[in-house]
């Protein structure tokens, strides 16, 4: 027991290690863990100073220490140099975003996908090659760096989101596993990565997989500052940086060409890495210049084609420094994120005979229909993102919070994600949820969803404390 008497102390959080089993610091992380699941600590906490818990309870300050690690390193807890130890925004959201399994009684616009008819004209093309004589030859393991016909159709594909490059592509199975293993590759166990505010969930979890902190970069006007960047490599010592410059999942963000180059010269100037996912990049009509080609040296290019022509399509191209090549098809090779040679040889004959290309071309029609859609119906709301952007970033009203929104709108037969599940550290995410437009299943569908959410919207706001 402790021998100090803190009865009446004003702490955040007060744990009883009375009755513990685990080592010290596990049983602290674990109760810590759970206080924040169950709610009894809430987004946004400032924890009591590593020093005056360790007080309370009469331990030594190392054992709090590595309690807190354990806990930042899973993504529950955010410490900020000079503010102290904050309870992370989105401790209590599932970071896991997948599509509904109960589809038939909800309205799928949480999980981002493009319109599925472009998948039939994959299969015919698929049966197609079923006839070729070496397609047997295709059941074989798969390469990072797949041969020089299937780079060549990667190349391609880059050409026309504006990157040319002399570097050569390497495959992997999928965009998040390519930053997965990219991730693997170059950073370790505590290492700290600048990100936006606001980011990709998916960065979230590779992120707390693996050990890796996530520190949220200063923002003007969407867009990460100089000022902020600076600051976060020299005090928050982050080693590398993600960011999504098209199409900002998930505020639609487009990063300004002013803005890609600043951050390609301090990665220069500092030997930041910088992770650019280009996941969105392929929708873009007139895409601007990526990152990569300001700072090659510095700057790891993943592009994918799931989100552009089809999710089933588990194929991405990394365009990585010669330097870093060999760090990661190791640790490809060795965590087995490779692309089953069927899935590169099909992707790379849609895109050498223009199928892909003209798959594009379909979605971004679709998606300017479905906008159209979203324009009509929540008129007056605010709503951002580009007419070719296959989701949109409602700004909610001041009675809703996101949280509230994503649960109502789920209870009424829609599901959307809140704001909440993007934030990263204790960063205080805006009242938003993320509409997924060209999931539903036609634009019937999509009109029913939006009637229930302008319904929702247009409510008095009584529903927004229902539990």
């Amino acid at each position: 027991m402790p021998v100090n008497s803190f009865e009446e102390y004003p702490m955040s959080w007060k744990p009883d290690i009375s009755n513990i089993t685990a080592p010290l610091y596990i049983a602290i992380a674990e109760q810590l863990e759970q206080d924040i699941k169950d709610g009894k600590l809430s987004p946004g906490t400032k924890l009591p100073p590593q020093r005056e818990l360790a007080d309370f309870l009469d331990v030594n300050l190392s054992t709090i220490t590595r309690a807190f690690k354990l806990c930042g390193q899973k993504g529950l807890i955010y410490a900020s140099i000079g503010s102290g130890t904050f309870v992370s925004s989105d401790a209590a959201t599932n970071k896991i975003l997948l599509p509904t399994s109960n589809s038939a009684h909800i309205i799928e616009m949480g999980s981002v996908l493009p319109e599925n008819h472009a998948n039939e004209e994959i299969t015919r093309y698929m049966k197609k090659m079923l006839n070729d004589p070496n397609f047997s030859k295709l059941f074989q393991y798969g390469r990072p760096e797949g041969n020089a016909w299937q780079t060549e159709a990667a190349t391609k594909l880059l050409e026309k989101i504006g990157f040319q490059t002399d570097q050569p592509v390497l495959l992997a199975a999928g965009g998040q596993n390519a930053i997965v293993g990219t991730l693997a590759a170059l950073f370790q166990p505590g290492d700290r990565i600048g990100t936006d505010p606001i980011t990709y969930a998916g960065i979230k979890t590779a992120a707390n997989m693996l050990g890796i902190q996530l520190v949220a970069i200063q923002q003007r006007n969407g867009e990460m500052t100089k000022e902020g960047l600076l600051y976060a490599c020299k005090n928050e010592h982050i080693k590398g940086l993600y960011v999504i410059p098209d199409f900002h999942n998930p505020t639609t963000h487009t990063m300004s060409i002013e803005a890609r180059k600043m951050i390609a010269e301090i990665a220069r100037q500092t030997g930041l890495l910088v992770i650019e996912d280009a996941i969105y990049s392929l929708l873009k009509e007139q895409p601007l210049a990526p990152i990569a080609s300001y700072a090659p040296n510095k700057v790891i290019y993943i592009a994918s084609v799931s989100k552009a022509i089809s999710p089933g399509l588990r194929l991405s191209f990394i365009v990585t420094p010669t330097s870093l090549r060999k760090k990661i098809i190791e640790t490809l090779y060795n965590i087995n994120i490779s692309v089953s040679p069927v899935m590169v040889e099909l992707t790379a004959r849609l895109i050498q005979d223009g199928v892909a290309q003209t798959i594009l071309e379909k979605h971004r029609l679709y998606a300017k229909q479905q906008n159209a859609l979203v324009n009509q119906y929540l008129y007056g709301y605010t709503v951002l993102g580009d007419e070719a952007c296959i989701f949109r970033w409602l700004i909610l009203p001041n009675k809703f919070t996101g949280v509230q929104f994503e649960l109502l709108a789920s209870k009424a037969g829609v599901q959307v994600y809140a704001a909440e599940r993007f934030a990263v550290g204790n960063a205080k995410p805006v009242n938003a949820v993320r509409l997924a437009v060209t999931a539903p299943e036609n634009s019937a569908q999509l009109e029913q969803a939006l009637s229930i959410l302008k319904d929702l919207l247009e409510s008095d706001g009584d529903y927004a404390f229902v539990d």
